[in-house]
């Protein structure tokens, strides 16, 4: 009998490492469906549409939602963000693990819709100072964004024990090793 297709949730708190560490699964050629989050804010630069997000307007997303074609989305700092139903469900019923990476609302949002299938991931920064350090490295946030990003990571952590692991991702290339054994783990069980 065939197992089980996964999705694999992977949440941390903004700065945390989440995005790196997907990006790097994908380019070591893991046969996961990567789910592509919508979301209304505009991209960052060097992000690109259709990679990192798909960047729309609010008018577009509001009507996604009236029509229930999200898994999951969720208002955080006056954007939305989301995760389109249909490309989960559609790589679900071919059998293919999908990989989502979504925020802590997300992710329990997830576990209630597919509590079999998935697999709830969270990435741990080595501490706040730390995770304070990268979101200032990244100069995409004013200086009050990066503190509500940092009160948002506090209430995010508290999270962290519904999570069915957590990694520290305190080196990088030992986080992805890590992040690498358990998915190669729960997709072979």
């Amino acid at each position: 009998m065939k197992a089980r297709a996964k999705i694999f949730v992977i949440s941390a708190p903004s700065g945390g490492g989440k995005t790196t560490l997907c990006k790097r699964l994908l380019d070591e050629g893991f046969d996961l469906a990567d789910s592509v989050s919508m979301t209304t804010r505009p991209p960052r630069p060097g992000e690109k549409d259709g990679v990192d997000y798909r960047f729309v307007s609010r008018k577009y997303f509001e009507e996604m939602i009236k029509r229930s074609e999200f898994l999951e989305y969720e208002d955080n700092f006056g954007q939305l963000y989301g995760t389109p139903k249909r490309f989960v469900e559609d790589n679900l019923k071919k059998g293919k693990p999908v990989l989502l990476s979504i925020d802590v609302k997300g992710a329990m949002k997830v576990r209630r819709a597919y509590p079999k299938n998935s697999v709830l991931i969270f990435i741990l920064p080595p501490s706040l100072d730390d995770l304070e350090k990268r979101l200032a490295n990244r100069r995409s946030d004013s200086s009050k964004e990066i503190a509500s990003r940092l009160n948002l990571a506090k209430r995010e952590i508290v999270y962290k024990s519904k999570y069915d692991y957590c990694i520290v991702n305190d080196e990088l290339d030992g986080a992805h090793k890590k992040l690498k054994d358990v998915i190669i783990s729960e997709m072979n069980s």
